[in-house]
């Protein structure tokens, strides 16, 4: 817990970032959560974010490049008039967290690494409602926008399979189903 910053309060929007490791193996997920009644414009952040993470995971498939996750990523958030993150990326996820490939949410399609069966990626739009500069706090692990506007971050685990992509960190029928829709 960080104690030099004030408690939450209605409006304010925190982001859970969790890795799990089992087995072996890595999973990385994160959810932004709504502190009471955040108002329109916040819950609209909220909503472009999700938006983004689903429109760059229906690019997780075989023989897409990582740019074409990042350019579908960038094109939701900024159509809705949000910046994305460019010093946080996504990433290869396995036995380790943050493996190759980086998973930027900003890029030109057709660019990159070329996705193949089994490979384990997490894809995690962070955008803000200012712009898309951030500050890592003295704890080397919470992280604010540089201008104190809101921001929003999501991710999932996703599996590149012959089936299309296959999200590994969805919470249903699982302790806390629900929490991650």
């Amino acid at each position: 817990l960080v104690h030099d910053r004030p408690a939450t309060k209605a409006g304010d929007l925190v982001t859970l970032d969790v890795g799990i490791t089992l087995d072996g193996y890595i999973a990385d997920s994160a959810f932004t959560f709504a502190v009471g009644d955040v108002g329109a414009e916040p819950q609209r952040l909220l909503d472009v974010g999700r938006e983004g993470l689903a429109a760059g995971i229906a690019q997780a498939v075989i023989g897409n490049r990582v740019g074409d996750i990042s350019h579908a990523v960038q094109a939701v958030v900024e159509a809705a008039g949000f910046s994305v993150v460019r010093s946080l990326v996504g990433h290869g996820v396995g036995r380790s967290y943050h493996e190759d490939p980086h998973i930027p949410n900003f890029g030109e399609p057709g660019r990159g690494p070329q996705l193949s069966e089994g490979m384990t990626i997490a894809i995690e739009p962070m955008i803000t409602a200012g712009g898309p500069d951030v500050y890592v706090h003295d704890d080397d692990w919470s992280i604010s926008t540089s201008d104190g506007s809101l921001s929003c971050h999501f991710e999932h685990t996703v599996a590149i399979t012959k089936d299309g992509p296959r999200i590994l960190t969805l919470a249903e029928d699982r302790v806390g189903a629900g929490l991650l829709r």
